[in-house]
């Protein structure tokens, strides 16, 4: 009966620690951060969205970043389609954009990125994604290149952008699926930099308002 009471205890306060830092989580990423404008190496857009794209070209074309890689690129989408999506003129485009097709997640985004990293001679990158993305992304990219300092450039969707998201069953669902994302690279992580702390980079604050979707 005492062991019972106490699995039970246990269990409890696992499900209370999960469901607090699931609205930790959340309160996290739709907060807008405040705006910065942080320079890097290079830049890496995972991509998700049209909005992610034209944000990372933007940061190009302020030479934010000597490079530009566009990661996870959907091999039916041609170079033409993305030329128009990132708003570049074409010299800048097909002078200083990568693209990367062989990342079919996250964690392919990460490898993805450090091999694309690691030929330039990069150490430090802004990375672009949804904002809600962007915790598993620095998890997994962290990981991927824990001697590389990444710079999160995250934007916001319209999903995420609309007030009180406890109150938005689709928001709530979202965010709550990419929580659940979250936790296992989250723990993969601390792992790695337990095995290996001294290679860790840090992870600097964002560098800009996410720009509404």
């Amino acid at each position: 009966m005492v062991l019972r009471r106490i699995i039970i205890g246990m269990a409890g306060g696992a499900m209370a620690i999960v469901a607090f830092g699931f609205i930790v989580f959340a309160n996290a990423v739709t907060r807008e951060p405040d705006p910065q404008y942080a320079s890097a190496d290079g830049i890496v857009v995972l991509t998700g969205g049209q909005i992610r794209i034209s944000e990372a070209a933007r940061l190009l074309a302020e030479r934010r970043g000597a490079r530009l890689l566009i990661s996870g690129v959907n091999p039916k989408i041609g170079r033409a389609s993305l030329l128009r999506i990132s708003a570049l003129d074409e010299e800048t485009f097909n002078c200083c954009v990568d693209l990367g097709y062989e990342a079919l997640n996250t964690v392919g985004n990460a490898d993805e990125t450090r091999r694309w990293a690691e030929a330039l001679g990069y150490d430090r990158l802004i990375v672009v994604t949804a904002s809600y993305h962007m915790p598993r992304s620095l998890a997994e990219l962290a990981r991927a290149m824990p001697g590389i300092e990444l710079i999160p450039h995250p934007v916001a969707p319209d999903a995420v952008r609309r007030g009180a998201w406890w109150l938005d069953p689709a928001a709530a669902r979202l965010l709550a699926s990419e929580y659940i994302k979250f936790l296992p690279a989250a723990v993969r992580l601390a792992v790695a930099r337990g095995m290996a702390p001294w290679q860790a980079a840090p992870v600097t604050a964002a560098s800009g308002t996410p720009p509404k979707s």
